[in-house]
């Protein structure tokens, strides 16, 4: 078994949809970034590849490519499971935290864990996604960005 941990920020910005975890939430504000700026995806992506030894989300989709300009971080996540896949691994869970001050998250987590899960091909109870603040302290508390923390367990197949 092999432990990973992941983590991701992404400035908010107007004018760009709000993307975390697979699912579109109502926000006035966006997160930027070269892909949809899916920092959950973004962060589990990071964890999956770190406990595979596999880099992180820069090696394999580099901002600097146009070919992932603006994609659908889903799609990333489907890659990165393919790549741990064929390194003889799979998944056994997935624990994430979200740190943002709006909008309150607990009402989509249902709809993240159902994204996640249909990608990575493991169960709702196999995914942990909680949400927190920074009680208005720092870029969070100021609404000018977001951050996302993953820890994943995988192990090897047999």
């Amino acid at each position: 078994m092999r432990i990973g941990y992941g983590i991701d920020f992404h400035q908010l910005v107007e004018g760009r949809d709000l993307v975390i975890g697979g699912i579109t939430i109502p926000h006035s504000k966006g997160a930027l970034g070269h892909s949809d700026a899916d920092v959950l995806l973004h962060a589990i992506c990071d964890a999956l590849l770190g406990a595979a030894c596999l880099g992180d989300i820069g090696v394999h989709f580099p901002d600097t490519s146009s070919e992932f300009k603006n994609i659908d971080s889903k799609i990333l996540l489907s890659r990165v499971k393919e790549l741990i896949t064929a390194e003889g691994y799979s998944i056994v869970n997935i624990d994430a935290s979200l740190c943002l001050e709006k909008p309150k998250i607990k009402p989509y987590i249902p709809a993240m864990q159902e994204a996640i899960a249909s990608i990575l091909g493991i169960g709702l109870r196999d995914i942990s996604i909680k949400a927190t603040t920074t009680e208005k302290m720092g870029f969070v508390g100021r609404e000018e960005g977001l951050v996302a923390h993953a820890v994943c367990l995988i192990q090897r197949s047999i």
